[in-house]
């Protein structure tokens, strides 16, 4: 599977999150449930500051690798948390600059970006666990045959 190494500036994502870990299936029923309750609450897509309408699925805040404990975050990148209510449940997330491996998934959801993230599992990259995150925008609308970019942050 191809990638890129890149290095993206510091930002900002507001959005909802769940703590979970890969163990006994755990992420695949928290995540799930975390996606339902971001695509049915209001609450998220009236976001002020939005850059763009590109979902953001960052996972954060690793115990130790991805094995352990983490952090999924879903939500919009922002220009500024000014104006963005604290007390619905949001979280705000500031992430530092950072070198990635960026790659694309293309094909079914989730069936695509799972293919992506088995490669990185069982791949032998130093991983930095900053900020690992897949980004939903205008191609990934049609599940049957989405695109979506996934960046792994690295040493």
């Amino acid at each position: 599977m191809k990638s890129e190494e890149i290095t993206l500036k510091a930002f900002t994502v507001v959005g909802i999150s769940v703590r979970t870990t890969n163990q006994n299936h755990k992420s695949q029923e928290d995540i799930a449930k975390l996606w339902e309750s971001f695509l049915l609450n209001g609450v998220v897509q009236s976001i002020k500051n939005k850059i763009s309408n590109d979902i953001y699925c960052i996972y954060t805040d690793y115990e130790s690798d991805y094995t352990g404990e983490y952090t999924t975050l879903i939500g919009y990148k922002v220009s500024d948390t000014e104006g963005i209510p604290t007390n619905k449940n949001l979280v705000i997330k500031d992430f530092p600059a950072c070198k990635y491996l960026k790659y694309t998934s293309e094909g079914e959801l989730p069936y695509a970006v799972g293919k992506t993230w088995a490669h990185i599992w069982q791949s032998n990259t130093e991983r930095a666990y900053i900020a690992d995150f897949d980004i939903y925008g205008e191609e990934a609308k049609d599940p049957k045959n989405a695109k979506i970019t996934t960046f792994l942050s690295i040493k």
